[in-house]
């Protein structure tokens, strides 16, 4: 929207009788070639309308009398076409983002492989099965070399579940209305705080308030709609945990059962310099750990743009 038809907007809010005199000075300015004198349009606006116009900045000194400073965007903001903002519909199917019965039990299976974290006999379970598979891996390459390869399986899986599972579009819809009803808001807080600095009257004062109150409430309710863009989310950040944490649950139980000798446990970390993997490094968070995600992030990007993969919300 152009700073003319911002202006006009505001005078139309201040004065709702400004739409004929706005209709009345275009009339005139097409019958006189562009340009417009107060005589020509006396009968139809006050010389209060008519100083505000000159005082906006609407109309703007001419030849020989006055022209309307940006006629495209006087037409538009005089005809609608440039009126309030608004808030896009999100037309989405509820079914595309519905949870299938396997993601529900996917969400089941990684809660309760959680559980492994505080258990030592679930995490030995799921470690000594996990074993079965990636114990050949550990016996021919070093533990920090292993953990590179988990992040390495982890990050390839992570991101082709994410580009399979979550659709961009749905939930650049969704961003989208909540960035309009924010700009929405802020700019009836913008009209409500101008009005109250020029001393408008209490009417369009509380008719301001009200309009907020039902900015507010279109929030709260499409907050509540935004559910269906948080399942969007998470549906595959289930079945990533219910991959990754049995590995996770495996690496765990390999280092506090003494599975990994003193030897392999050290290693010289980038930065950090030689550390143990079975101590705390960034807080308590042990040093395999922070290992292990440097590893995945850095493999997941590279995964992203070798694969062309865009994740952005479009």
């Amino acid at each position: 929207m152009t700073r003319t038809a911002e202006k006009i907007n505001v005078l139309v809010r201040e004065d709702s009788s400004m739409t004929d005199a706005l209709e009345a000075v275009r009339e005139a300015a097409d019958e006189n070639g562009g340009e417009i004198q107060w005589g020509d349009v006396n009968d139809d606006l006050s010389s209060g309308q008519w100083g505000r116009l000159i005082e906006k900045g609407v109309l703007v000194d001419g030849d020989e009398g006055f022209e309307i400073a940006d006629r495209e965007a006087y037409d538009e903001a005089l005809d609608g076409d440039a009126d309030e903002i608004s808030v896009p519909d999100v037309d989405i199917d509820d079914e595309e983002s519905k949870w299938s019965q396997w993601d529900k039990m996917a969400a089941v299976g990684s809660v309760l492989l959680m559980i492994g974290y505080w258990f030592d006999s679930v995490r030995g379970t799921v470690g000594g099965t996990i074993d079965l598979v990636v114990g050949p891996l550990d016996t021919f390459l070093p533990f920090y070399a292993v953990i590179l390869s988990v992040a390495l399986l982890t990050g390839l899986y992570s991101t082709l579940l994410q580009a399979n599972l979550m659709n961009p579009e749905i939930i650049g819809k969704y961003q989208e209305r909540m960035k309009a009803m924010q700009e929405k808001q802020k700019d009836v807080r913008e009209r409500k705080q101008e009005a109250e600095e020029r001393d408008a009257s209490e009417a369009e004062i509380e008719r301001l308030e009200d309009e907020l109150e039902e900015v507010r409430e279109e929030q709260m309710e499409a907050m509540a709609e935004n559910l269906g863009m948080f399942k969007e989310q998470f549906r595959p950040m289930v079945w990533i945990m219910l991959f990754t944490i049995p590995l996770f649950l495996w690496m765990y139980w390999k280092i506090l059962d003494g599975g990994v000798s003193d030897a392999e446990l050290q290693m010289i970390m980038p930065i950090a310099g030689d550390v143990s993997l079975d101590q705390g490094l960034v807080g308590p968070m042990w040093a395999w750990i922070v290992w292990y995600f440097v590893c995945s992030m850095g493999f997941t990007q590279l995964l992203r743009k070798s694969l062309n993969i865009d994740m952005t919300p479009s």
